[in-house]
């Protein structure tokens, strides 16, 4: 049987627990938004014609990098979002530039059904994979980082990005 000692020690470790989770939780959420200010990572990744490319080709533009997948639900609704604003506010202007998560096969199999506006090319599935080196150390998709038009982050976001952020993000000078 347990003394009541022995139940306020039980509670308080469950407490400590449930503590140290949230504060790792809550870690790993802003460790994406530490790279705010600073220049992005020189990702090297294919398109689904194998040529290499780098988020420096875009350079001179702002940039909106979305993270997507083709079993992700939340990332093919995003997408038309996506392909509008970037009839919408592309030309010369902001692009944007989708990193699938996934597999050539899939992607090109979804593209062909789906097509896109912008530029898609294939992330780094392997550890560190491309979505992590940008910040997104919760694994979420749809996962997005906007650029400068120097490189420099600017912002990120987890999840579907709605009209008023695509709007703030593409159609004004700041974020």
């Amino acid at each position: 049987m347990m003394t009541r000692a022995s139940w306020l020690i039980l509670a308080l470790a469950v407490l400590a627990a449930a503590a140290g989770g949230w504060l790792q939780h809550a870690s790993r959420e802003r460790r994406g938004a530490d790279l705010a200010g600073q220049p992005a990572p020189a990702l090297q990744l294919p398109d689904l014609d194998g040529r290499t490319h780098t988020l420096a080709d875009f350079a001179g533009r702002r940039v909106l990098v979305n993270f997507w997948a083709s079993w992700c639900g939340p990332c093919l609704k995003e997408m038309p979002a996506l392909a509008a604003a970037q009839a919408r506010f592309g030309g010369d202007h902001p692009v944007v530039v989708g990193i699938a998560m996934d597999t050539p096969e899939n992607v090109r199999a979804y593209l062909e059904a789906y097509p896109v506006n912008y530029p898609i090319l294939i992330g780094r599935l392997e550890d560190p994979d491309s979505a992590r080196q940008l910040g997104d150390h919760a694994s979420v998709l749809p996962y997005s980082v906007l650029l400068d038009a120097d490189g420099t982050v600017l912002a990120s976001h987890a999840g579907v990005l709605d009209a008023a952020t695509l709007e703030r993000w593409l159609g004004k000078p700041n974020p």
